[in-house]
């Protein structure tokens, strides 16, 4: 059997159609087939190659980590350099009250790791999100996501949680002294890159001091440079209480992290002590990737592309079939009718060399989020062949 029959054999699918396309190799912006047709990556793997694919500095990070040591203990029992060095770089390019750094594998164990938190120091129960977001597939993620259909096939799951409609100031009031975190996207990912409106945040962050509640900042696809700030809270002068990483943290290898203030991430050391735990979180090889590919994006001021580059694909994407475009920085989303034109032309953009793909909770938008090192001509070419596919295509 060839790979590709390999693939539906033996691998456990996500979904009926998968893009199945197979890539051999990958760097920078571009993906390789085996019979070397080339892809130009618009969505970085759902915003995580902030750095492109196989960055030089990424991967002398993981070969040089993999040949010193890689898995040695549990994480929080032994000092590894990788992790240390990861955790102060992250605490020094953060507001001072994100100090403290715990270490996972993905987005979805930040968010657990998050919300357990926020219980453990409040002593509350009641957990507030937003309708439409998204943030993992595990249990205790899956209880915060704002989507019905996604999770009833999976009930029962988290009780005592409450849903408010994203940029809607007036249900604000809704979070109370019972409450012990509101989480929210810093930008709604997966409902079709929807930014926050004026001081929608700003008055969150004052509900939240009122009621005494942890404000959980979930920058799992907008942290990292991609938005046009290093970190997507930045744009709207708020500071939040925890704050989730993962996606494009690792340079292409699995970590995640949920940050606070050390009084804060001190608790779950007791009653019961191990609070919380994880064997593989803080890998040093992934840390050491990390640390390398924050590097790169802290000393390249790599989220001033992302900010030039939004006016270059705004400029650009314009034609009588685009109803809009929204979003911040390279994180955008491109809205068509419906998701049957919007799936036609993901599919010609695909044979025509470009991947792009749409929205969890708004398929009629077509995502783009490219790697923050995509080059001004590079954006040209991309919504030069956007703009024709649509053109070529019958979308009545």
């Amino acid at each position: 059997m060839n790979n590709r029959q390999l693939f539906y054999n033996y691998l456990g699918q996500t979904s009926e159609a998968p893009l199945a396309i197979e890539i051999q190799n990958a760097e920078g912006v571009y993906m390789y087939a085996p019979d070397g047709k080339q892809y130009l990556d618009l969505i970085s793997g759902i915003s995580v190659s902030n750095v492109g694919h196989c960055h030089p500095k990424v991967v002398e990070a993981v070969q040089k980590q993999a040949s010193t040591y890689m898995h040695l203990m549990v994480y929080g029992e032994f000092v590894q350099s990788p992790q240390v060095e990861l955790a102060q770089l992250l605490a020094k390019n953060l507001p001072t009250s994100l100090n403290n750094v715990y270490l996972v594998n993905s987005g979805s164990e930040a968010i657990e790791g998050a919300l357990k938190l926020a219980k453990r120091y409040t002593g509350r129960s009641e957990i507030v999100a937003f309708k439409n977001a998204y943030h993992g597939s595990t249990h205790g993620s899956l209880s915060v996501m704002g989507d019905e259909q996604m999770k009833n096939a999976f009930r029962p799951l988290l009780p005592d949680i409450r849903f408010l409609e994203f940029n809607r100031k007036e249900q604000l009031k809704q979070i109370s002294t019972k409450t012990a975190c509101v989480l929210i996207e810093t930008i709604q990912g997966e409902a079709g890159a929807i930014a926050p409106c004026p001081n929608f945040l700003s008055s969150l962050k004052k509900r939240c001091e009122e009621t005494g509640t942890l404000l959980i900042l979930d920058e799992i696809q907008a942290g990292c440079g991609r938005t046009g700030k290093l970190w997507a809270f930045e744009h709207y002068d708020i500071v939040p209480d925890i704050i989730t990483l993962a996606k494009g943290l690792g340079g292409g290898l699995p970590i995640g992290a949920f940050i606070s203030r050390k009084e804060i991430m001190q608790c779950l050391t007791n009653n019961p002590v191990l609070g919380h735990i994880t064997t593989f979180g803080g890998n040093a090889v992934c840390a050491a990737a990390a640390k390398a590919n924050l590097e790169v994006i802290i000393n390249g001021k790599l989220w001033e592309n992302a900010a030039k580059l939004e006016h270059i694909f705004r400029k650009h994407l314009k034609h009588p079939k685009i109803k809009k475009v929204r979003g911040k920085g390279l994180l955008l989303a491109m809205e068509f009718e419906d998701f049957v034109q919007n799936k036609k032309i993901i599919d010609k953009l695909l044979e025509r060399g470009i991947v792009t793909d749409w929205f969890l909770f708004a398929p009629e938008y077509l995502r783009i989020a490219p790697p923050l090192i995509i080059t001004e001509e590079q954006v040209v070419y991309a919504c030069k062949t956007i703009i024709e596919v649509i053109d070529e295509m019958d979308l009545h």
